[in-house]
């Protein structure tokens, strides 16, 4: 980007499934686009998952190529690995200072060989995979990245410049330094998304005490096509498991956890239903249930809620499957002490009322959508308000639902509250269909 300050119509933060579709909207209509994301790629979380429900189609098939057409929009500028500083109104305009973070390496000369990645001696955590493998402290984030550039994680980096020396074109800069830049726009759409609940917050579940519980986004890069195995393995012994648990609703429509281990907002109570962990966790059974067809897989649940058009028949479909459901309250996950890596699992029937327990060899915990509302902190001359639950409040639900507190500023996707993806598309449209009229609007 020139150092001269440009204008744009539109600013979107996020680029998630819900940021590019309003992204792509927009372009579509010939306003010239902003596209802001944090990360060293856009697809968010979606590039991570296997299938989606209730179809079973192939995830990374439908937003790879969402992926590349908004990375070659003529109308659509990408800034990757970049922070939002400060958004002030004045005139009509936001002004938006934004921080480009250093990759170190040249976006320009890099040619996504990998050579800097098989010469790096450093191995560290493989965040795309949920910690479950590892990548050298030059990679690319993900073997479907857009764009595939390298980036060098400097808090492990120990200057041995073995992939300086195999990188043919020069891309390795290690002088980078962070680039601040100021646009204005006309208007602003936020599809910043949401966070997971962390299994380590309820922690009679044994999350990272016991390796083989698992939250349910490392189960979906297990049976993912780009997963890290060729098998489903569970952790602590690289064993085909026999039989798997799901524990629905860890985290959400939870009351018990407001100050349970001081770790404050995160996991605080969250009376909410997150909408998607039942039929997350189905879909996962039945890719289990072709992928381990001998094994025994159960899901714990308070209640199914299948509330979307095929969800119901999605569910019955599971159970036809051989599928077994127990509705019952889990209230603690104990390692045996055989040293076989199996849990036992203590839960509720809710049916009896009885105390009961079941052995397992993995769990896996479906965990609950949180609010991701950090963005509300940039805006320092409007305040960003907030819903009871924590996620940017819709002003006008019925009407206009991606309408926020701030005149220009809308809401899209998962950032307004919980959403399965064909609603948080939807939404992305209703939000670029508002941010166009508004252009319009101050014409």
């Amino acid at each position: 980007m020139p150092e001269n300050k440009k204008t744009f119509d539109a600013l979107v933060v996020g680029g998630g499934i819900a940021g590019q579709e309003a992204a792509l909207s927009l372009a579509n209509m010939d306003y010239k686009v902003l596209l802001v994301e944090k990360e060293l790629s856009i697809g968010g979380k979606m590039i991570q998952l296997s299938k989606v429900f209730p179809t079973l189609d192939c995830a990374a098939c439908i937003t790879t190529p969402k992926m590349s057409e908004t990375a070659r929009h003529p109308n659509i500028q990408l800034l990757l690995n970049t922070d939002i500083m400060e958004i002030t109104k004045n005139n009509g305009l936001f002004n938006v200072n934004l921080t480009i973070q250093p990759t170190y390496v040249n976006p320009d000369l890099c040619t996504g060989c990998q050579l800097c990645e098989w010469a790096c001696p450093v191995v560290i955590v493989d965040k795309y995979n949920n910690n479950m493998v590892g990548q050298k402290a030059i990679s690319i984030a993900f073997s479907l990245a857009n764009p595939k550039v390298a980036a060098i994680d400097m808090n492990h980096c120990i200057h041995c410049k073995k992939c300086e020396k195999v990188c043919e074109p020069k891309a390795i800069d290690y002088e980078m330094q962070p680039k601040n830049i100021n646009i204005e726009t006309k208007t602003v759409i936020i599809a910043t998304g949401f966070n997971l609940f962390k299994g380590e917050n309820k922690p009679q579940y044994g999350f990272k005490k016991f390796p083989n519980v698992i939250d349910a986004m490392q189960m979906d890069r297990l049976i993912a096509p780009t997963r890290p195995y060729n098998a489903v393995l569970r952790p602590s012994d690289g064993k085909v498991p026999d039989k798997i648990a799901y524990v629905l609703c860890t985290g959400s429509r939870d009351s018990s956890l407001e100050n349970a281990i001081g770790c404050g907002a995160e996991c605080s109570n969250n009376p909410i239903c997150s909408q998607i962990c039942c039929m997350y966790s189905i879909k996962q059974a039945q890719l289990l249930m072709g992928a381990l067809p001998l094994a025994d897989i159960t899901i714990y649940y308070m209640d199914i809620r299948a509330f979307g058009k095929g969800y119901e028949e999605f569910f019955q479909q599971s159970k036809g499957m051989g599928v077994n459901f127990i509705k019952g309250k889990v209230a603690k996950i104990n390692q045996k002490d055989d040293n076989s890596g199996d849990l036992i699992l203590r839960y509720e029937d809710v049916t009896t009322g009885a105390l009961k327990e079941a052995n397992h060899d993995l769990v896996v915990l479906s965990v609950g959508v949180l609010p991701n509302n950090g963005i509300t902190k940039v805006f320092t001359d409007d305040k960003l308000e907030l819903d009871n639950q924590g996620f940017i409040k819709s002003i006008d639900e019925l009407v206009s639902p991606s309408l926020t507190s701030i005149d220009g500023v809308f809401v899209a996707g998962t950032a307004a509250g919980p959403k399965d993806i064909p609603d948080s598309i939807l939404s992305a449209g209703s939000a670029a269909s508002e941010a166009a009229s508004y252009i319009n609007s101050t014409l």
